[in-house]
């Protein structure tokens, strides 16, 4: 780390993501960006001067090369996940790669063993996972605030109509409804369950061979259940309910970065839980920022608001989606 304590970040790739982590980032005290890498110098060039960053490599070896550089995010497409943050990892560089974590569970466990192999911290983006309301809802449903979890609903869909050649349709590119929005139903379902233990699939496939739109029944060996459905073809209400025992939760939409969420038990009144202002906007970045630098700090390999065991878990999952659909990307065994 600098010699004052803030933690150096490289960014590698240029596009949306990556512009929009970095803005956060360039407004925390505590973290400093020293370095960009794209596979253009043009690009990486263009990203430096916007950002006000040091460094700007032409390619991904030079920035994982970099000693200067504490923890690499990494926001490439998902296909190229595994080897960006593999470079890095492998050069000893610390990641937080973007998700999905990878394109497939295979690739996700050969990432978390290079970080323990190189003792490297690592962690998937998963930015719900780090939001201050997530992470009260969950607490009040570990603490049991619902009673035993029975049904969990969330939905992520997007109006498109994407054209044919988008990414999002591109099996190449790991196209498909499910990679790029169904990991978050998925993974708000298995923050509050756990792995499930059966998975039930159904989905519309477009020409290329990609989903267009998905839907998913999880169930676990104590009697809970998850419906859950992502969409390229339709602007769904993104919302989410966790409904238990004794009470259910509701979280309008944008459930995966909630302004407010309504706890319902019974003989009480409603309770709604708002986002302080202090941790807004709804949309920023910077929770998964300071997690890991916190964990950065403290000398750990991975965060326990997104420990690597569940990031492959929810890997595992959206892999038998994928096998129960008929998807399968370029370069995957039959």
């Amino acid at each position: 780390m600098a010699a004052d304590g803030r933690v150096r970040w490289g960014i590698l790739a240029t596009g949306g993501i990556a512009a929009s982590f970095t803005a956060d980032l360039v407004d925390l005290p505590d973290a400093e960006v020293v370095a960009v890498a794209s596979r253009s110098t043009e690009s990486a060039r263009a990203f430096a001067d916007r950002f006000g960053i040091a460094r700007a490599y032409g390619d991904w070896a030079a920035l994982a090369a970099d000693e200067d550089v504490d923890v690499v995010y990494v926001a490439t497409p998902h296909t190229a996940h595994r080897a960006a943050a593999g470079l890095c990892l492998a050069a000893g560089r610390n990641v937080l790669c973007e998700k999905a974590f990878t394109l497939n569970a295979r690739e996700a466990g050969e990432l978390t063993a290079l970080a323990r192999e190189h003792d490297r911290f690592l962690m998937e983006a998963m930015w719900m996972y780090c939001n201050p309301l997530v992470r009260r809802l969950r607490a009040l449903v570990d603490d049991g605030a619902i009673g035993a979890v029975r049904t969990v609903h969330a939905d992520f869909g997007l109006a498109g109509p994407f054209p044919p050649a988008h990414r999002l349709r591109d099996p190449a590119q790991g196209g498909g409804a499910l990679l790029d929005l169904g990991v978050y139903p998925v993974s708000f379902a298995q923050l509050l369950l756990g792995e499930p233990d059966s998975v039930t699939a159904s989905a519309v496939l477009s020409a290329e061979g990609v989903d267009l739109q998905t839907g998913v029944v999880l169930g676990w060996a104590g009697g809970a259940l998850a419906t859950l459905h992502c969409s390229l073809v339709g602007a769904t209400a993104t919302t989410a309910s966790v409904t238990g025992a004794g009470g259910r939760i509701d979280v309008p939409g944008g459930f995966f970065h909630p302004e407010r969420f309504v706890l319902h038990r019974a003989g009480r009144d409603p309770e709604e839980f708002v986002l302080d202002p202090a941790d807004g906007p709804r949309d920023t970045l910077k929770h998964e920022a300071r997690e890991v630098m916190r964990a950065l700090r403290a000398g750990e390999k991975e965060s326990p608001l997104v420990p690597l065991d569940g990031t492959l878990a929810v890997m595992r999952t959206l892999d038998t989606i994928r096998d129960r659909v008929g998807v399968r990307y370029p370069g995957e065994s039959a």
